[in-house]
């Protein structure tokens, strides 16, 4: 007689290290969650199927973002109602890959509904599962898109009114008028014969994906005990006794035998050399003409943090330095952050420039910083590694800023635009200075590349001699 051996999936992590706390073998989920049965569900899938090294789940904000902590698959975590526009640039960038977009009521069919219409409406051959609880589960207990009609929850105190918040929407049913869509169905948790047709429900959907059938999504009524309030059993009698007299239990499409979809002729895809030649890359003779001559090996493969206020130009100064690496060869990215008010409010940027390819455009360990601001230094100056580079504008910052462990340049960047002949030119300075004191980047490629890079073409020359400026400014601390 075989021994039978049960497991847990090998698509779970065997230690949830990325969970917080002390407890790294149990999840986080309240007792009678649904969702941590239907991550068992998918987890067995995509080992049945062979599939773990190709899968992406996309998981936003909610509950449903703390699949990131389970699952051993690629994972992106993405802004709130932002999963269906994630999954599609994903599908289409890697259209090998399997994505799965796990979301919850509150996020899909809230702030997400929107993104939600239109992937759907594409036909995007990329698999959504959605986890109906009723309620914002993660924040606090608030009516959700899908909360019941006279349901209690702290944001409708004495029951969802039609009145005032309509009717519950039903997902299944809206989506099941679009013509482009492979094939959707609503299932449930409330007991085991219908946890296994969720388990079959969502295999389907992900067979679809590997087929290549276009977009599918599996609805799945789920149990919320603490945003109902009630205990795990009473939370199963509240599915049956409310939810599924609204939301029917079925298949609402199923064109999935008749599609021919064939999702990878559909879309063209870009080899490097056609990339490039779009991009009129192939035209760009320039790089060839200058070389990389760090001055120390350290200085290889920077990630750059730049930070000062709105309107210093802070964004432009790492699109410069981004683009000039490029046409040098490198692999680049350049990733913004500012709040609603640019000008006068803070801005930063990261820039990596590398000679591979980049795994994460950002990190929290900057090697180089560019303060052009007292409150950019304060914060991110204690952040950059050991042996890292701090230039600081002392224009703008009345301390005398030091750090063992780095290599601080104190540099007058807007006095001496000022000197050049605009004050917005201090960026450019700071350009200057960074590159030549590094090597990274010959700045005669950057004073080549202005036209490209400085819109008004009046501008050109003052950006220029503050780029020279900055050359001469930073010489002094060459050693």
């Amino acid at each position: 007689m075989e021994n039978l051996v049960l497991q847990a999936p090998k698509s779970f992590y065997d230690v949830f290290e990325r969970k917080p706390g002390s407890d790294k073998v149990n999840t986080h989920y309240c007792p009678g969650c649904g969702h941590g049965e239907v991550h068992k569900i998918l987890a067995e899938a995509i080992d049945d199927f062979g599939i773990r090294d190709r899968t992406i789940l996309i998981s936003p904000v909610g509950c449903s973002v703390f699949a990131y902590y389970y699952f051993d698959t690629g994972n992106i975590q993405v802004a709130h109602g932002r999963a269906q526009a994630v999954a599609t640039a994903i599908k289409r960038a890697r259209p090998d890959s399997i994505v799965i977009s796990y979301q919850g009521d509150g996020d899909l069919a809230a702030i997400g509904g929107n993104e939600l219409l239109h992937a759907a409406n594409r036909g995007e051959n990329i698999t959504t599962i959605f986890i109906n609880n009723a309620i914002y589960g993660m924040t606090g207990g608030q009516m959700a898109p899908t909360t019941l009609i006279g349901q209690k929850t702290t944001t409708s105190p004495y029951g969802r009114r039609i009145e005032e918040a309509g009717y519950p929407l039903k997902v299944c049913e809206l989506l099941s008028t679009l013509e482009n869509v492979a094939y959707l169905e609503r299932v449930s948790l409330h007991d085991a014969a219908h946890v296994m047709k969720t388990r079959k429900a969502i295999r389907k959907a992900i067979q679809n994906q590997i087929e290549n059938k276009g977009y599918s999504l599996v609805e799945v009524l789920s149990q919320c005990p603490s945003g109902w309030k009630v205990d795990p059993v009473k939370a199963r009698d509240f599915m049956v006794e409310n939810m599924l007299p609204y939301f029917k239990l079925g298949v609402y499409k199923d064109t999935t035998e008749e599609r021919e979809f064939h999702y990878l002729e559909k879309h063209h895809i870009f080899d490097f050399g056609t990339l490039h030649k779009s991009l009129d890359l192939e035209s760009a003779e320039i790089k060839n003409q200058y070389e990389s001559k760090p001055r120390k090996d350290d200085y290889k493969n920077p990630q750059i943090k730049i930070a000062g206020f709105g309107g210093q130009g802070v964004l432009l100064l790492g699109k410069a330095l981004a683009e000039a690496g490029m046409y040098q060869g490198f692999n680049v990215s350049w990733i913004p952050s500012y709040g609603p008010e640019m000008r006068g409010g803070t801005a930063n940027c990261q820039v990596n420039i590398f000679d591979k390819r980049i795994g994460s455009p950002l990190t929290n360990i900057p090697d180089v910083l560019i303060a052009m601001n007292k409150p950019s230094l304060e914060k991110f100056g204690p952040k950059v590694r050991k042996g890292g580079i701090i230039f600081y504008n002392t224009s703008m910052i009345d301390i005398e800023y030091s750090n063992p462990d780095c290599e601080v340049i104190p540099i007058a960047f807007t006095e001496i635009a000022d000197k050049v002949g605009n004050l917005k030119a201090a960026n450019m300075v700071a350009v200057g200075a960074y590159v030549y004191y590094t090597g990274l980047i010959d700045y005669n490629l950057i004073i080549e590349l202005l036209p490209s890079i400085i819109k008004k073409e009046k501008l050109i020359e003052l950006n220029k001699k503050a780029i020279l400026a900055g050359v001469d400014a930073v010489k002094p601390f060459i050693k």
